[in-house]
């Protein structure tokens, strides 16, 4: 659940042995996010500036290694920038850091049989809530991209184009908010996803 998902996606395009087979992702920031918790960068302008200064901290060494927040935060103005190809964690997921590519990440991902994405619709935790289903900012904080028209989707950085067309990625979604849900809604995707 939640920044357990980053950790879990880690795990997979690091090393997935054992391999997983089935990840079922609930409201998860797998494609990072771009904000602090109940503050939208791209609704309030306070917001956008705390998430500016975040990804003016988050990118180097010291930070990535001691706060594992840091390595999923995804600020869209720095994508670009060396800091981030070289210290983000999230950029070597997504196969766009300075050492990229790395074949090891897209055949990691590709080991995976289900990628289940469940969305929270009226999620105030993470920025864009698009993410959860590999969508993302696209350059600044204005404007949403969804998965299919993402660079990393486009160019399959990291395998997710593959998978996609190999039938291996499902969405779902809640209506509430972060980790709002029902145990019936929980027992319901692992019946139809495991």
């Amino acid at each position: 659940f939640s920044q357990g998902n980053s950790l879990i996606r880690g795990y997979i395009q690091k090393y997935n042995d054992p391999p997983v087979n089935t990840f079922l992702s609930v409201h998860g920031t797998v494609s990072g996010t771009s904000g602090f918790p109940n503050c939208d960068p791209a609704g309030h302008s306070i917001c956008s500036a705390m998430a500016e200064f975040c990804g003016a901290a988050a990118y180097n060494s010291f930070v990535q290694g001691h706060l594992f927040q840091a390595d999923y935060f995804r600020d869209p103005e720095k994508v670009d920038g060396d800091a981030y190809k070289t210290y983000s964690q999230l950029a070597k997921w997504n196969n766009e850091a300075a050492d990229s590519p790395d074949a090891t990440i897209n055949a990691n991902f590709g080991l995976v049989q289900k990628w289940a994405m469940i969305k929270a619709e009226g999620d105030s935790m993470i920025f864009p809530n698009e993410g959860e289903w590999w969508g993302k900012f696209d350059g600044a904080f204005d404007k949403v991209i969804p998965m299919k028209e993402t660079d990393w989707y486009i160019n399959d950085n990291f395998g997710l184009k593959t998978a996609d067309e190999a039938g291996k990625i499902f969405f779902n979604s809640t209506e509430g908010d972060h980790l709002q849900f029902t145990t019936a809604q929980l027992f319901g995707w692992i019946d139809q996803y495991f």
